[in-house]
């Protein structure tokens, strides 16, 4: 199995969109795209169709704010899609995008500072083009290089975000079928392993005694979370717990799990997106803020993974947090508009 044709097509693309500026950027989107792509990008973006309306609502505003923009991939890779039986044929980027923040930004205050923008991008190839795409970067921590403190301290580390530990992710030569496989089967069974122990439902008993348990089925102990603004990054089994999953699982009611749009992998990596994958109902207490008292709340999510071995050592997560927040009638960025930089804390 080769997909060296649609790495190409990506690759090309991104290289074009080096290139791109606010007046060409639409006609770039438009040599390798679908007439009808279908979009998807992090709160407030939302779902567009075609290149002209994913340029006027993303790229001319980010290329108009950031000069000199430098996309610093840390890990690309490709595969079949699960979630479609393997059938359709979807590339993988992420990384980050440098700039040096020149203008005003969806409200935020330019810097005129060098910027590392998280982001982690879904392709899906055929017939030579683009036909859909998620795009999901990191906001809330490009407000913190801002200077802006948007939620209250994190039990995380907020920080710029290295790529995989091996600096082996960037997989342009296809990889054997076997490996891919390898990490999808790990990734599968720990998610079945998050499943056994969920307290979603009232009155289940988790089957592993500890969370520590749990983990170690399928993670080593010195496992790296790399999680989103208002969450943070934790290093070991002991501080994901602490740090993330108590948290998640203790101030998160009601989960229902809604499912992924895409899952693959291919060599060590692999990850997935949902849109949404989770609708939970905070309850209090998660992200230093109160329960809602009103409904439930969606969670966008992408996971990307580094297999070593028969266990997980990285994982990199993208959340629509601003989603999560605007649905419980929090406006992050219309509150964070004009406000002045406080001292920074990345």
């Amino acid at each position: 199995m080769t997909f060296q044709s649609e790495k190409a097509l990506i690759l090309a693309h991104y290289d074009a969109l080096s290139r791109a500026t606010p007046k060409t950027v639409a006609d770039v989107l438009n040599r390798r795209v679908a007439e009808d792509w279908h979009w998807r990008g992090v709160y407030p973006f939302h779902e567009r169709r075609g290149a002209s309306e994913v340029a006027q609502t993303f790229w001319i505003p980010f290329l108009g704010a950031m000069s000199r923009v430098q996309r610093r991939q840390d890990i690309f890779f490709a595969g079949r899609n699960q979630i479609d039986g393997f059938t359709s044929t979807w590339v993988v980027s992420m990384g980050h995008l440098m700039a040096l923040f020149d203008a005003p930004y969806l409200g935020i205050a330019p810097t005129r500072k060098i910027v590392m923008l998280r982001y982690a991008e879904f392709n899906r190839v055929e017939g030579g083009r683009i036909m859909e795409t998620a795009f999901f970067c990191d906001l809330l921590h490009l407000m913190q290089q801002a200077g802006l403190q948007a939620l209250p301290p994190q039990t995380g580390a907020h920080l710029v975000q290295p790529g995989p530990a091996t600096h082996d992710g960037l997989l342009f030569d296809d990889r054997p079928e076997v490996q891919g496989e390898a990490t999808l089967a790990l990734i599968n069974r720990m998610l079945g392993d998050i499943a056994a122990n969920s307290n979603s439902k009232a009155g289940a008993k988790p089957r592993d005694a500890t969370p520590q348990e749990e983990l170690a089925r399928c993670w080593h102990d010195d496992m790296i979370w790399w999680g989103p603004g208002g969450i943070g990054a934790t290093y070991t089994a002991d501080r994901y717990v602490e740090q993330h999953q108590r948290p998640f699982r203790t101030q998160l009611a009601d989960r229902k799990f809604n499912g992924h749009l895409a899952k693959l992998a291919e060599g060590n990596y692999g990850g997935f997106f949902g849109w949404p994958n989770l609708t939970l109902n905070p309850t209090g207490g998660y992200m230093g803020l109160p329960g809602n008292g009103k409904s439930t709340a969606d969670m966008r999510v992408v996971d990307i993974y580094r297999r070593d071995g028969e266990k997980l050592s990285e994982n990199w997560i993208f959340i629509d947090v601003l989603h999560f927040l605007n649905m419980q009638g929090l406006d992050v960025l219309g509150r964070m508009a004009g406000m002045a930089p406080q001292p920074a804390q990345i």
